[in-house]
């Protein structure tokens, strides 16, 4: 794959290549296959996905905070092996947000567990870019995930705004 990236909407047929894109990455919570179909179909106005040759090979998939709407949430971001360190996920953020700042969303809202650097990084690189504030929340303890024989991290909440268009 040595194509130039295509960053658009994701359709109803790009759900399963984002579950093996999620799969692939061993950090996500992978939800079920299902879950990226319907992602792909329900939330695509507020979701990228980055195409080299017609292959999906990153997406952020996010939607509209129902009681904020100048807020979107990033659910996921995730980059296939062979297009990391490309700088793909930041431009996929960029595009998002490009298109969601035009549709009057102000604020971006992610949740992030504090051992994963690469995400900090990546919503803190996206701040800066952007000339927007960062703030960082405690949000999700690991009691507050149901007993299923393994610790969750606690989830911390980042809000990256006001966002504007230079």
């Amino acid at each position: 794959m040595s194509g130039k990236h295509l960053i658009e909407s994701p359709a109803k047929a790009d759900g399963a290549e984002l579950w093996r894109i999620a799969r692939d990455s061993k950090k996500l919570d992978l939800n079920s296959p299902y879950a990226y179909l319907l992602w792909c179909h329900d939330f695509a106005d507020t979701s990228v996905v980055a195409k080299v040759d017609g292959q999906a090979v990153g997406f952020v998939i996010g939607y509209r905070r129902p009681s904020a709407p100048d807020t979107a949430v990033v659910w996921q971001v995730a980059v296939d092996s062979s297009q990391r360190g490309k700088g793909l996920a930041g431009a996929l953020l960029d595009a998002l947000f490009t298109r969601l700042v035009r549709r009057d969303v102000r604020y971006l809202e992610t949740t992030i567990t504090p051992d994963n650097k690469a995400s900090i990084g990546l919503f803190s690189s996206f701040a800066e870019r952007w000339g927007a504030a960062l703030e960082r929340f405690d949000l999700f303890a690991p009691g507050d995930f149901p007993d299923d024989g393994e610790q969750h991290e606690p989830e911390d909440l980042y809000r990256i705004g006001p966002l504007n268009l230079k």
